[in-house]
């Protein structure tokens, strides 16, 4: 297997309450040798931290892992200030952020700040606006006038860091097809992994939409969120009647994960306990020093460097 970079990370909560304790198992992480911390966008509940503000503390706390907000809610960040936000983070991590994007879907609560509601096909195109528009203002050059659908910027002058690479969490079809066209990487919706109905229908209308945009589909790396307990013994069945990873032991994680690097060309993984939650800190450790360096060692790749966010 040609040797290449598998992303592991965990996710924190934005919970207000949980705000010291997310700040910690961030620095856990870090110190454990992972490679992304991950937190949802929610900026219309407010018992939420803003989650810009936890990656920026995070960044500042850390020295090696990347942040990924996952994924941005963009219709509450206009893309021009989002690439303002995810360049500055950039220059002052090192390069340690990867912009993770969404076109938008609780929109009864995202209305409620004030913005628009979009249909779902203005949605996608929207987000793929703002993928061309937040490349564009990155990597300096010359000032940028763009006008599209969505955004419009006039001599806009660029940041001198490079873009961000751009993960989305495409569901439908054609957001998935912009995923294909234009992004770096997708987060497959719903926890769904290798196995999953979902993958398997939504995967192949991103490799199209790259093969017709000119782009080879393995450009286009598959990182998964993926919920499940860590247990001291294995348990005799790893996935529930419908076919769901549920969890296991060290060795059966390690096993599961390394066949979905070496057979179905995972890149990622970001551990969320069981139904969605956040790890406490022994779970961390035990998917941060056992899980992760197994699999890492099974397919011979070795930790990414956290200088690098693709």
């Amino acid at each position: 297997m040609t040797q290449r970079t598998i992303r592991f990370g965990t996710s924190v909560s934005t919970a207000a309450e949980d705000a010291a304790e997310s700040l910690r198992l961030a620095v856990q992480a870090d110190r454990q040798g992972l490679d992304l911390v991950t937190v949802s966008d929610h900026p219309y509940f407010g018992a939420r931290l803003d989650a810009y503000s936890i990656i920026g503390m995070v960044l500042g706390a850390t020295t090696q892992i990347s942040g990924l907000v996952s994924v941005t809610n963009l219709p509450s960040r206009p893309a021009p200030m989002l690439s303002r936000t995810v360049t500055s983070l950039s220059t002052l991590s090192g390069g340690r952020i990867v912009l993770g994007l969404g076109a938008g879907g609780l929109w009864d609560d995202i209305a409620k700040l004030g913005t628009a509601k979009l249909t779902p096909g203005a949605a996608v195109r929207a987000m793929a606006e703002a993928m061309r528009l937040v490349r564009a203002l990155s990597g300096g050059g010359a000032p940028v006038t763009f006008e599209g659908e969505f955004y419009s910027v006039h001599d806009l002058e660029p940041a001198p860091a490079s873009a961000a690479p751009i993960w989305t969490g495409a569901v439908g079809p054609k957001s998935l097809a912009a995923t294909g066209e234009l992004a770096d990487g997708w987060m497959p919706g719903h926890a769904a992994d290798w196995h999953s109905a979902r993958f398997r229908e939504s995967r192949p209308i991103i490799d199209a939409a790259a093969a017709a945009a000119g782009r080879s589909p393995d450009e286009i790396a598959t990182v998964y969120n993926l919920p499940g307990r860590i247990t001291a013994e294995p348990l005799t069945r790893t996935r529930d009647e419908e076919g769901r990873w549920i969890g296991g032991s060290v060795q059966q994680w390690a096993d599961e994960l390394t066949d979905a690097v070496i057979n179905h060309a995972a890149a990622g993984f970001v551990y969320f306990a069981p139904g969605g939650s956040h790890p406490d800190s022994a779970t961390l450790a035990r998917w941060a020093q056992e899980i992760v360096p197994a699999v890492r060692a099974a397919v011979g790749v070795p930790a990414a460097d956290g200088s690098r966010s693709a």
